[in-house]
């Protein structure tokens, strides 16, 4: 058997990648799919070719599986027998291998980002021709260990030395690997950009795997990790007891202004406006929570709203709808209300109550600069006298930030304008959002010293 034709998919917000396997006899099968089973369905077709087998490497923490819309549409679910999945599957033990249309599988046992996790070795006879490696060996990186709980979490990056050296890095130099995590996923540690790799390259360049002993690759790897969404603590549960099949995917339902007021005003959903920076900062409903659509979205979201949150959308006329509902479904936030008809223009209309934003240059901040980036992007670089508050710890902080003007940044303007939407939502009036990054405000500063 040749290498067999890999088509991946990126989810570039995530941070993650899904792979469709040609088989070579008319059938496919994919590993840790996205739930949009779309994207899969189509490319098959345009192939020829039909989706027998889903295969999931792992319970995933950062995003619904879409292995059960696939067995809807006549796939057969293939996971470790140790997740314990509640819905139907064929449960791989470690070791065990799987016939799936000419080339095999076999379950390789790679504990370490979870207790259950696998890799898999597909295999032409006796031949390896591809290794999908979920979340064990990464490009440049392997996965965290610190999603199941504190007390798992050295244990496990143990459990994932061991996995790597005993396992994977016994394997051929030139077998190609396919992880599910990469650029952008929190859970991986300090990826590159490229998504796939070899076994020889990660052996001879992997700086985690150039560790000399087990103590210090734990070391090392307990001393990268940042942090991450709360709903990452949520949806291993809703994926191993099996998440709702949609079939067909859902659409926003618009509502008029009146009745998304009265859902504001009862307390019954939360108001998401997804648009973009200086839309929201030039008039949104009180107390929606600014998230503009791009490639993060969901992310945000995960780490803004909560998961059970009944949720209105605003929206802008160009904007994708079916992206929205995509990210949304795609990290297991299910109760989509709908979306404000007409967009602000019809609230403004109905006479309802608009609140504004002040956006300002480097040359105009007032008061305290408050970044809102991650720690790890304020340590690599940040204005003097900046204060650093992740944007995921806002809403908690928010009553131990200095009094008085507040001008908050993040890298371009987005992270910001949802950081002082939520401190709106905790009484601060007095802030701006500054449209740019750190870059802007140092090159503002170094041009007024020599003037």
């Amino acid at each position: 058997m040749a290498i067999p034709e890999i088509v991946a998919f990126v989810d570039e917000g995530l941070g993650n990648s899904s792979y469709l396997v040609d088989l070579g006899d008319g059938s496919a099968l994919v590993v840790d799919p996205a739930r949009q089973p779309g994207p899969y369905l189509a490319e098959a077709e345009r192939r020829g070719l039909r989706i027998t087998t889903a295969v999931e490497t792992h319970l995933h923490a950062d995003f619904v599986s879409g292995s059960r819309e696939l067995a809807a549409r006549g796939a057969r679910v293939i996971a470790a027998s140790a997740a314990g999945l509640e819905h139907p599957h064929r449960g791989l033990s470690a070791g065990e291998r799987l016939d799936v249309g000419g080339p095999t599988l076999e379950a390789l046992p790679t504990p370490g980002h979870t207790p259950e996790h696998l890799a898999y070795l597909l295999s032409d006879g006796s031949s390896p021709v591809a290794l999908f490696s979920g979340g064990s060996l990464l490009v440049s990186a392997v996965a965290r260990t610190d999603l199941i709980s504190p007390e798992q979490t050295e244990p496990l990056a143990r459990s994932l030395y061991r996995s790597i050296q005993e396992q994977l890095l016994s394997l051929p130099d030139d077998l190609g690997v396919y992880p599910t995590h990469g650029a952008g996923s929190f859970c991986s540690v300090a990826p590159g950009g490229e998504r796939v790799t070899t076994i020889g390259r990660e052996r001879t360049s992997n700086p985690l795997l150039a560790a000399v002993d087990e103590d210090t690759f734990v070391a090392r790897l307990l001393g990268g990790f940042g942090t991450f969404p709360p709903y990452f603590l949520e949806l291993r549960e809703v994926n191993r007891r099996g998440p709702h099949v949609y079939g067909e995917w859902p659409v926003l339902i618009p509502l008029e202004p009146t009745t998304v007021s009265d859902l504001v005003e009862n307390g019954e959903a939360v108001i998401v406006d997804a648009r973009q920076v200086d839309a929201f900062a030039g008039g949104h409903i009180p107390g929606s929570v600014s998230i503009p659509l791009r490639s993060q979205f969901a992310s945000w979201l995960g780490w803004l709203v909560k998961r059970d949150a009944a949720i209105v959308l605003v929206l802008n006329d160009g904007q994708d709808r079916a992206e929205v509902v995509r990210q949304c479904l795609a990290i297991g936030y299910e109760r989509l209300v709908g979306e404000l008809a007409g967009g602000i223009a019809a609230w403004r209309a109905a006479g309802l109550p608009v609140a504004t934003v002040a956006l300002v240059t480097a040359d105009d901040i007032v008061g305290t600069l408050l970044d809102v980036r991650q720690r790890s992007e304020f340590a690599a670089g940040h204005v003097p006298g900046a204060v650093n508050v992740e944007l995921g710890d806002t809403a908690e902080q928010a009553s131990a930030l200095p009094p008085g003007p507040l001008t908050v940044m993040c890298g371009h303007g987005e992270r910001a304008m949802s950081a002082v939407s939520i401190l709106a939502t905790r009484g601060r009036t007095d802030v701006a959002v500054l449209v740019g990054g750190p870059g802007d405000v140092v090159s503002a500063r170094s041009q007024r010293l020599m003037e």
